[in-house]
């Protein structure tokens, strides 16, 4: 098949030849090769300004990100074959991390397939798609899956996120295959979770913090905890597994907090866990006015800095539910500060933090960084992919 050329500016080849994906609007030479010539999804053959293959790209003329790198080979094409080629080698890798099917099988970007991410809960597949290109590769994702893990019963596509809108895509869940279950089983560090497949967060379950929360086990044996940001009590639920003598939830979703009591009795440790339903602030602030004190807190917040443009007004969100934590943190406890915007770096969150403590009028001392985990494979030419960051302080004592 013979693909339409999508030729770049003078020099604006540099980013791909250093190992970057993407390719923006303003790097391409419309005079040659016109946005407008392409539909949404189609994949392209890239070429240098003096017409030399970099590979083989899929395109969107409606975003800024006009296209995307799916091969260097130019004559590979993102078939079947291909994604099950790809499917195949991130299962190797998974398979090798961990014993049990649960996982984040497909990181886009990380896993060299931009724009698709695929979440396994045993043999049921979450899959969610936010670009053009993936979303005219449906049914050939579902064949390479089934032909990958042909014990699959089920794929469910969670294509709402707001990235879609980027992209002028429509937001919808539907099953792709089988009958997707309401809510799964999954097991993480050795603890049992039941997570919502269908109207949960994102993908249901966010696994790219199955480290950090291990290392609950060495901080909270016969501690007081405080979960906020807590969704479905990934964070509290394993503390109190791990020896916390009490626990305290905070998350404003009814829906979650309603399903934290059947997690913890899943572990046998409802007697220690305790579920408020409030804004985090808010709830923080009730907290703070009835004199409450905490050994452990954790603060897990969604994105509060989605764009470049939220910089200012997401940083200073960080300050202040950092600040607010801290006033609630015995002497000697732990501050477990957590951040997924990705244009937020790990220095400036750590200095976001020690702002937070000068207003909060105490010292920290740094005890632990966190990333996020291997089935969440950082693309060194790609820093976009590098988004998670997970702080551990202590308090000290004066």
């Amino acid at each position: 098949m013979e693909l339409q050329s999508l030729r770049l500016k003078k020099n604006e080849e540099r980013r791909l030849r250093a190992g970057h994906v993407w390719i923006y609007s303003n790097e391409i030479d419309i005079k040659s090769t016109p946005l407008k010539g392409f539909k949404a999804g189609d994949e392209v053959r890239v070429e240098s300004y003096d017409k030399k293959p970099l590979g083989i790209a899929y395109v969107n003329p409606q975003s800024l990100i006009s296209a995307r790198l799916i091969s260097r080979n130019p004559n590979e094409h993102l078939t079947q074959g291909l994604f099950a080629f790809r499917f195949k080698t991130a299962l190797t890798w998974r398979d090798q991390l961990y014993g049990k099917p649960y996982y984040r099988l497909i990181f886009g970007e990380g896993d060299n397939l931009p724009g698709l991410v695929i979440d396994r809960f045993g043999n049921h597949m979450v899959v969610q798609i936010n670009t053009a290109g993936m979303e005219a590769k449906k049914a050939e994702i579902i064949a390479a899956i089934l032909a990958t893990l042909p014990e699959t019963e089920s794929i469910l596509f969670r294509n709402d996120s707001s990235a879609r809108l980027q992209e002028g895509l429509d937001q919808y869940v539907e099953a792709g295959f089988g009958t997707p279950p309401e809510r799964v089983l999954l097991e993480e560090n050795e603890t049992i979770f039941s997570a919502p497949l269908w109207d949960g967060q994102k993908t249901g379950w966010f696994f790219d913090h199955r480290l950090n929360r291990s290392r609950l086990k060495d901080y909270v044996k016969g501690k007081r905890v405080l979960d906020v940001f807590s969704y479905l009590g990934g964070w509290g639920i394993q503390a109190a597994k791990f020896g916390a003598s009490e626990v305290y939830c905070l998350d404003s979703s009814a829906a979650a907090t309603n399903a934290i009591p059947e997690n913890a009795r899943l572990n046998q440790v409802e007697d220690k866990v305790h579920v408020i339903c409030d804004d985090a602030f808010v709830g923080l602030k009730k907290l703070h006015q009835t004199s409450q004190k905490f050994d452990v807190i954790v603060l897990d917040p969604p994105a509060f800095i989605k764009k470049q443009k939220d910089m200012k007004e997401g940083t200073l969100a960080y300050q202040r539910i950092n600040e607010a934590a801290l006033k609630l943190l015995n002497p000697g406890g732990l501050l477990i500060s957590c951040s997924c915007s990705m244009h937020m770096d790990e220095d400036a969150f750590v200095q976001t933090i020690r702002r937070a403590s000068l207003h909060a009028e105490c010292d920290l001392q740094l005890i632990e960084r966190g990333h996020q985990a291997p089935d969440h494979p950082v693309h060194f030419a790609i820093p976009e992919t590098d988004y998670l960051k997970m702080i551990i302080a202590r308090k000290m004592e004066k």
